[in-house]
């Protein structure tokens, strides 16, 4: 499924900048995503914009406008064409960078991937915006399957009307003096399923009796054409005598538009005015030509447009790859890509040439007879029974699991998988200073919170000596350092010291908790916790944007903050790649999205993976630990303190820093684990898989679980329509399903991949119930 992205930028000017709504979300789906931020004030560009277009103007190549105003005396070069609108480019690339736009760039990054098919909708009514080239916004060049349309900021759905046997096209062939729109005509009279009517520079009334009397699904001008100095207007030259605008053709292009005219393309110069008046008729889809547009380049943007449209590609991929196809001419025309453009009503999907007509050649059978044998024709109806049930209920699970109601049994599943796995050693790169209720006590006179600053400053002094890596606190101190001016100093130079805050969420009020004030903001982490519906911590959060309100301005978790600090002195750097993946050394990870295995439509904010667990038989499994009064006591072992990372926090039942884990206690509830223990399982989770080789979890792509999916569901049926008997069909079944558990069983322990169990043993049983209920 693709991605839209809607870009809304309200009412402004390039004086005083412009508010920016990004929304991102599922093609045909609400948005699951929301952002503002804004574009600043730059009136660099409007001037960068008009002194391209002079010059472009200016060299006057044979093209489809009438009556350009002479520009200048002196024909500029190609390479001044060329030179402006490099100069156009960085300055508007270097507005699109601003800090106040950063928000909307950085969110892109994070829900979009390389591979997914965008369409990107600007949303806007002012006119030097639409003329601007956005599509050479740099942050494009990552989706190579992006296309950025413009849309009005007013529409109304139209309903789409069914396909016809051939793809009705009105062709108008206007005004062609000086130019060759004879090529035109020979590229529409070439494309397949089509009955084309051409009006060869007709007159005003036999262009509206043709619009009113016939169904059109596309309508086509070439010709000459211009726009209104406001922008609001556009004008068609149909004949050598005549002009039209829009509007003179309201009533006519209105009842077309209800009759299933699907796409109006506009061959011809200076096609914005034409746009956006045909916009208020709410037409789907309308392909103009954003400057007066050279003879040559039109008609090989058309061939390339019409052959990628009419082979299947979407009409977004087929105007992009037009577009870019054009660049061979950019020797001889300059910015010939910047020139199409596509202006699309919101409430539509976008078209594709199969849904215009009726493919009839499937419907031919052979009038010879075939004779054959009553055995095989048993054998093909059980076979395609199989595979009508099996796909039926394939895709009755996927739908189901897209929308979330498989998630309870299959994160269940999940847990009691995990379980299964064997135990692993505890990770000696840690040290957990495990803060008790009974040291909790022994304190309470030093003064307030879990930890007092005279325990801290001793506890810090004693590990520093010893020389560990880094050293992370999980214990909130939103107040600063009472007169010990030592630990306040410490806290502030120490380049090991990492401490905790708790980032706002305006969406449910929790205000979060600011950082301690000696604390510079590179040695902090956020403690925030990605919580299931049933309040099991089964993902690790990495990274998040705090909003501009937050207490706590954290971008990172305090155990990667820790894990960081350690993998740099081994020589290991976080790295980004181009398609938003972190790596780590030779670990290279993408972020959970909203539909990833088990989970579906989830909120995947920030950078969250799943959390592989070692064990947790006891805390003592993750890392080794002592308490505080042993370590202020010096029962400290050197060596497991020197080069590794310690992570202070509480176990006391008082201050309740406890989360839920998918494991099971000896009573059968969740167990669970104190936060920092489950601080230390992330930390080394992080660790183990950029140092060790110790997987991650991970899912396979959506189409490969619908193939498992659909495999078991096959074999399902294949069992009950071949073995008949009830008693043989129950005991196979049964068979199967313990070969799908012992499966997906080994496939967690030996690489870390959770696959489908409770879909695959639905679609298992689910079809072998309807293949019996059938033979019965």
């Amino acid at each position: 499924m693709g991605k839209l992205v809607i870009l809304n930028l309200g009412t402004g000017s390039f004086e005083a900048g412009f508010p920016v709504t990004l929304q991102i979300g599922d093609e045909n789906f609400r948005p699951i995503v929301e952002i503002t931020g804004e574009l600043p004030p730059n009136p660099e560009i409007p001037l960068a914009y008009h002194h391209w277009q002079s010059i472009y103007l200016n060299l006057k190549f044979p093209s489809r406008p009438i009556g350009i105003p002479k520009q200048s005396k002196q024909k500029p070069s190609l390479e001044d064409c060329q030179q402006a609108a490099d100069k156009l480019k960085v300055c508007f690339n270097t507005w699109l960078a601003a800090d106040s736009f950063r928000p909307i760039r950085e969110k892109c990054l994070e829900k979009l991937l390389p591979e997914d098919n965008i369409r990107i909708l600007l949303q806007t009514k002012d006119l030097r915006l639409q003329k601007l080239p956005w599509h050479l916004w740099d942050l494009l060049e990552r989706y190579p399957n992006a296309e950025i349309a413009l849309c009005a900021p007013s529409y109304e759905p139209v309903s789409r009307k069914p396909p016809q046997p051939m793809v009705k096209i009105l062709a108008i062939l206007g005004n062609g003096e000086g130019i060759d729109i004879q090529a035109d005509s020979n590229l529409l009279e070439k494309l397949p399923h089509v009955n084309t009517t051409f009006l060869v520079e007709p007159s005003a009334k036999d262009l509206t009796d043709q619009i009113w009397e016939q169904n059109w699904q596309i309508l086509f001008f070439a010709g000459h054409s211009s726009t209104s100095r406001s922008g609001e207007s556009g004008k068609i030259h149909i004949n050598q005598t005549e002009s039209l605008t829009i509007s003179q053709l309201k009533y006519a292009l209105r009842k077309a538009v209800a009759r299933g005219l699907h796409l109006a393309i506009f061959n011809s110069c200076d096609g914005l005015g034409l746009a956006r008046e045909f916009a208020d008729l709410h037409i789907p889809q309308i392909i103009v030509m954003r400057e007066p547009v050279p003879d040559r380049v039109a008609q090989e943007f058309l061939k390339y447009f019409l052959e990628a449209f009419a082979s299947g590609e979407s009409l977004y991929i087929a105007v992009r790859e037009a577009r870019e196809r054009l660049q061979g001419l950019e020797n001889q025309f300059p910015c010939a890509t910047w020139l199409p453009v596509i202006y699309q009503n919101p409430a539509v999907m976008p078209l594709r040439w199969q849904q215009l007509h009726l493919n009839n050649s499937n419907l031919q059978t052979s009038s010879l007879p075939q004779i054959t044998p009553r055995v095989d024709i048993n054998r093909r109806f059980a076979l395609s029974a199989v595979m009508l049930a099996s796909m039926g209920i394939t895709v009755l699970l996927m739908g189901m699991r897209y929308f979330g109601l498989l998630q309870s049994w299959e994160l269940m599943a999940f847990d009691h998988l995990l379980r299964l796995r064997p135990q692993e050693k505890p990770d000696s790169r840690i040290l957990v200073i495990n803060i008790t209720e009974e040291d909790v006590q022994a304190q309470s006179s030093q003064g307030r919170g879990s930890l007092s600053d005279e325990a801290l400053a001793k506890l810090l002094e004693k590990l520093e000596a010893h020389q560990p890596q880094a050293i992370g606190l999980d214990i909130y101190r939103d107040y600063a350092v009472q007169r010990n001016y030592s630990l306040a100093e410490r806290m502030r130079k120490s380049d090991r010291f990492v401490a905790v805050c708790q980032v706002s969420n305006p969406q449910t009020g929790k205000p979060g908790i600011k950082p301690p004030p000696e604390v510079s903001p590179d040695a902090l982490g956020f403690s925030d916790i990605v919580l299931d519906t049933d309040n099991v911590v089964r993902r690790h959060l990495l990274a998040l944007t705090p909003p501009p309100s937050s207490v706590c301005t954290a971008p990172y978790a305090l155990n990667v903050q820790l894990t960081l600090r350690y993998l740099y002195s081994q020589g290991i750097k976080l790295q980004f790649t181009h398609d938003g993946a972190w790596q780590l050394g030779k670990l290279k990870f993408k972020p959970l999205e909203a539909h990833t295995g088990g989970y579906q439509r989830i909120d995947a904010w920030g950078h969250q993976i799943l959390l592989n667990y070692r064990t947790l038989s006891n805390p003592e499994a993750i890392a080794p630990s002592v308490t505080l009064t042993q370590a202020l006591a010096g029962q400290l072992n050197p060596h497991a303190v020197k080069d590794r990372i310690v992570l202070i926090g509480t176990t006391a039942e008082s201050f309740r820093d406890y989360w839920l884990t998918p494991y099971a206690s000896p009573t059968g509830k969740p167990q669970e684990i104190a936060g920092v223990f489950l601080q230390a399982q992330m930390v080394s989770q992080l660790l183990s898989a950029a140092l060790d080789g110790r997987p991650l979890l991970w899912t396979w792509p959506t189409w490969s679980e619908g193939i498992w999916i659909w495999g078991w569901a096959i074999s399902g049926g294949l069992l009950a329509s071949y073995l008949r008997r009830l008693t043989c069909i129950g005991l196979a079944t049964g068979i199967a399903f313990c070969g799908l558990y012992g499966v997906c069983l080994i496939i967690l322990i030996l690489y870390s991949c959770w696959i489908p169990l409770v879909p695959a043993a639905i679609a298992l049983g689910g079809s072998a119930v309807i293949l019996v209920i059938r033979n019965s």
